[in-house]
């Protein structure tokens, strides 16, 4: 068995206990039926030993942190054909991009979250590049979006060792996933807009993250 079979297996099942974030369901929907989520508001710090909550419960963030102001840090997610790229050098380098973090795609918050990227974003998607990372495998990811219809987002996974959630505090150890969170990014790689959801149960303010973005690209 290669390694990379032993990290898929492995992960099979973390992946499968996600259901514990109140999420459950699949992506196979032509047509999205919208769900009335609440919103988080306000944020709280990324980084190593802050806090989010579930239902209440706290889980600690893990990893460096990052802040508005800040500028994006290397670090490599594989990609849906299981090739590695760069954070910071994805295609749309050079242009305004969001990245909104999801636990799973295999959860209901975070597969409206990831509906809400691809389809509310007014137009957003001819100008700027859209980010979905998560700890899904690439082949998870590739499905979802398959079956999801959704072509305009780029997925990207931190299955390998969750190294975008150590470098950008946003790793939550214990379950082994990510955060929610959502990041607007300048053409320079700063970063512009952060929102880390106090609760990870709440979708992010993602209109908020799209009138900065779009601020970003008025302003330039």
């Amino acid at each position: 068995m290669t390694v990379t079979t032993n990290r898929l297996v492995l992960a099979l099942p973390v992946l499968g206990s996600l259901v514990f974030f109140g999420c459950g369901g699949s992506a196979g929907h032509s047509e999205f039926m919208y769900k009335n989520l609440p919103v988080a508001d306000g944020t709280v710090v990324a980084g190593e030993g802050h806090t989010v909550l579930f239902k209440g419960s706290p889980l600690v963030l893990s990893g460096m942190g990052i802040k508005v102001g800040d500028l994006l840090r290397d670090v490599k997610l594989a990609q849906t054909d299981l090739s590695l790229v760069n954070i910071v050098e994805t295609k749309g380098k050079g242009k305004v991009r969001i990245i909104s973090v999801v636990p799973s795609l295999e959860t209901k918050v975070c597969e409206q979250q990831t509906h809400i990227l691809s389809e509310k974003n007014k137009g957003l998607d001819r100008m700027v590049e859209l980010i979905t990372v998560s700890i899904d495998t690439p082949f998870a990811q590739k499905r979802f979006a398959e079956e999801a219809k959704i072509a305009n987002v780029t997925f990207l996974s931190d299955y390998r060792g969750a190294d975008f959630g150590k470098t950008y505090g946003l790793f939550l150890k214990d379950p082994h996933v990510l955060a929610r969170a959502v990041m607007v990014v300048d053409p320079s790689n700063k970063v512009r807009y952060l929102q880390v959801t106090p609760e990870l149960a709440q979708l992010p303010d993602m209109d908020e993250a799209f009138s900065v973005a779009r601020s970003l690209i008025t302003s330039g």
